[in-house]
């Protein structure tokens, strides 16, 4: 990709959505990329991305810019960025928080005479990467799908003009997936302190046969254990999109603290010689980030 003042992409975020967007799309000079964790320069290097001291660098005169940051941090990048924001430049919010988050985020980007752009990504970035489902919303959607069509997107669909309906599909769909894994730790515990665990997943298999129980168990653990502090904050976002609506959030707040305490966990119910690999999910996908 050209940079140009018309394409000239940024990225406020460089971790592994930013990282792996930018080594599948080959942006290399054509992307500036900052992150407040300087620990992140050396992939910046190794994406051939411009490494940009500081976000207001970054931002001069981009067109396009992509917020991929932590869910607790998307509305402070959001508020503090916007001012250094060129004149109808595209904010494209892909950080996984609640409607009325993104609708905060969203005041603050257009009083400064920028746009706004909800959306949400529906898979992990890995193995998808530049196939990644990507939903948009917002007034500047149309536009906002077509310049991330243009950077390398493959999967982007419009569903609305209102900011804050492309998070609430991802949201109310992370009480389901999120939901599940934190259902999956608590049963593969409790079924491990009780010397139980085979019996349970045998009798889980007996009455389900789309994939092997185990083989869930193991993914679902997985996806806690690696990403469980990010996956929490995320919950978080869906707790507050169900009290918005009037749904009180009791088995997503049970979730939020089930995927922090299993963030880490040493927890291996399988032992060291089980042949399932926690590293591919059920269908055969591989893990990975913003799902």
């Amino acid at each position: 990709m050209e940079s140009t003042p018309e394409t000239t992409l940024a990225l406020i975020g460089f971790g592994e959505a930013g990282s792996t967007f930018a080594d599948a799309a080959g942006w290399e000079s054509g992307a500036r990329a900052f992150d407040i964790d300087s620990g992140r320069r050396a992939a910046m290097e190794a994406a051939g991305v411009v490494v940009c001291a500081s976000a207001e660098q970054a931002l001069g005169d981009a067109g396009l810019v992509l917020s991929l940051v932590t869910a607790d941090s998307a509305l402070d990048a959001a508020q503090g960025d916007a001012p250094l924001l060129k004149p109808g430049a595209l904010w494209c919010d892909m950080n996984s928080v609640a409607p009325e988050t993104k609708r905060a985020a969203a005041r603050a980007v257009e009083a400064a005479g920028a746009r706004y752009v909800d959306v949400a990504v529906l898979a992990p970035v890995n193995p998808a990467r530049m196939n990644v489902p990507l939903l948009v919303s917002g007034p500047a959607a149309g536009e906002a799908a077509n310049a991330l069509r243009a950077v390398g997107y493959a999967n982007v669909r419009v569903v609305g003009d209102e900011v804050g309906r492309a998070s609430a599909i991802k949201m109310i769909r992370s009480v389901m997936v999120k939901g599940v894994e934190a259902l999956t730790a608590e049963m593969m515990l409790a079924a491990d302190a009780a010397g139980v665990a085979d019996e349970v997943l045998a009798s889980l298999d007996a009455s389900e046969k789309t994939i092997g129980w185990a083989e869930r168990a193991a993914y679902n653990l997985e996806r806690m254990t690696t990403h469980g502090v990010r996956r929490a904050a995320e919950m978080e976002e869906s707790a507050k999109t169900l009290t918005a609506l009037g749904v009180e959030p009791v088995m997503t707040a049970g979730t939020v603290r089930r995927q922090r305490d299993m963030a880490g966990a040493a927890f291996d119910p399988f032992g060291p010689d089980e042949s399932i690999s926690p590293s591919s999910g059920p269908n055969g996908a591989l893990t990975g980030e913003m799902n």
